[in-house]
């Protein structure tokens, strides 16, 4: 199936949605935004016949320009919705149509599309049942996975092994929803699996992510390096992909301190695709890390301009802190708040992020540990983990702090958050050696990991008892 480019505010006929629709829409967007977006983009689509070794990168500027691949994508888009108003038992269309939305929410974080997208899955398996018809299948279970129902994507990915059993990415998205569950192993084989049917972009990007999980960032980043060669080599590059891959492999040089390498991948990223909202909240962090504050500010504004992620816009308002703008700072703590009511009217909401926002700022610690003990009782991955073990501490639950930590250290991800929190949560147990040990981790391996929390951490670090 292919999956076409899709520009921003098109307008789209809707498709009229089976009954189960509502329940999905308030499912989506109790979720929040971003979120569903990164993990979109962690379920690539198809790339058949691709070699195993990165080719040599070729420029962009040879290729399609942005806004013509913009414009042949609303045609394309315009082209299969009127196929499918005219003919809603096009099944085929159906399928195209719903991709592209889906393609849409990974641009521009637009919720409708999602929905769209699982209103035109379930009407095309409607039309011809799944076994007739993989192409619907398939979407519909990244429609799943991009709502976090990652209990239906894992066992919609599983059909797919067999339904489509001489195709890897099955496996691909199988192993995505097995690494959202917590089941590494399963993943694992998932992703080897996968791999067995050759290499391709959503092969490398699965790799990658695996192996920054199991503390490899260097082997990352090759695999992410390797997935934007894959893409840049094709003769119109997708300008989406290549960017999320050039992301990626910034986000595994800001995990291991390397900023100014972080940043020039950011860059590259924004060279591909325009104004790309993950890049811009990137860049504001990677700034920020070096002490650019304004610059820092200036990216966050226009990331949050386009989607009020959560993180981003705390992360914005703590830059207003810092920099002695004490009401813009409560303003955007306020909006966090208000994106987190909103969601909350229209489903139940277990976002990890809002937990780890109050976390953060010593609010709500008692509903903050609720937030992301629901989560983790589905979704029990190693961040699930981290967020009630933090989210416990500041609750005053120690002992739950410390078990949860443990799980959550277990793959020895590199990332100077866990051992920050992991310090931080020795050091309220009175186990110096392994805050000491914990905190020293995060700030070497990181230095600059948050504005405000790698300051606590410098300064607990500094406060422990010597020679304990």
């Amino acid at each position: 199936m292919k999956t076409v480019n899709v520009p921003k505010n098109i307008n789209v006929p809707a498709v009229k949605a089976p009954a189960r629709s509502k329940a999905f829409q308030r499912k989506v967007i109790a979720t929040g935004a971003l979120g569903l977006i990164l993990l979109g983009l962690n379920a690539a689509v198809r790339w058949r016949g691709a070699p195993r070794q990165s080719p040599p990168a070729v420029s962009l500027a040879a290729a399609t320009s942005f806004e013509a691949q913009q414009r042949e994508a609303a045609q394309t888009m315009d082209f299969l919705a009127h196929r499918v108003k005219s003919d809603p038992e096009d099944f085929l269309a159906s399928d195209m149509l719903a991709g592209a939305y889906l393609h849409q929410v990974r641009e521009t974080g637009n919720l409708d599309s999602l929905v769209r997208a699982e209103h035109l899955a379930r009407a095309s398996l409607a039309s011809v049942p799944e076994v007739k018809n993989v192409g619907g299948l398939a979407t519909l279970t990244r429609t799943e996975f991009m709502a976090y129902q990652w209990t239906a994507a894992r066992d919609h990915a599983a059909r797919l092994t067999v339904l489509d059993a001489g195709e890897g990415e099955p496996y691909g998205m199988l192993g995505d929803a097995e690494l959202e569950l917590g089941d590494y192993d399963k993943a694992g084989k998932a992703f080897q699996t996968m791999a067995g049917f050759g290499g391709g972009i959503g092969t490398e990007t699965r790799l990658g992510r695996y192996a920054l999980l199991h503390g490899d960032p260097r082997a990352a980043g090759l695999h992410y390096s390797n997935a934007a060669s894959l893409g840049l080599a094709q003769p119109d590059p997708p300008r989406e992909t290549v960017a999320w891959c050039r992301w990626q492999k910034g986000e595994t040089e800001f995990l291991v301190g390397r900023y100014p390498a972080a940043e020039q991948d950011y860059r590259a990223a924004l060279a591909s695709f325009p104004k790309y909202y993950l890049a811009l909240a990137s860049l504001g962090r990677v700034r920020a890390a070096q002490g650019d504050y304004p610059g820092a500010i200036k990216y966050y504004e226009q990331a949050v301009g386009i989607i009020p992620y959560p993180t981003s816009v705390g992360a914005l308002g703590d830059l207003y802190r810092l920099t002695n703008r004490p009401q813009d700072a409560a303003a955007q703590y306020a909006l966090v708040a208000q994106i987190r009511r909103l969601s909350r009217l229209n489903g139940e909401l277990y976002n990890r992020q809002y937990a780890l926002f109050y976390a953060d700022h010593d609010l709500k610690p008692q509903e903050a540990y609720a937030e992301a003990s629901r989560e983790y009782a589905v979704r029990r991955d190693i961040y699930g983990a981290d967020a009630v073990a933090w989210t416990a501490l500041k609750a005053g639950k120690v002992a739950v702090a410390q078990a949860r930590i443990k799980e959550a250290l277990r793959l020895d991800t590199q990332d100077a958050l866990l051992f920050y929190h992991a310090g931080m949560i020795a050091r309220a147990a009175g186990d110096t050696p392994r805050a000491r040990f914990s905190l020293g981790r995060a700030l070497a391996l990181c230095p600059q990991f948050d504005p405000l929390q790698a300051r606590i951490a410098r300064k607990a670090l500094a406060g422990l008892p010597a020679g304990a």
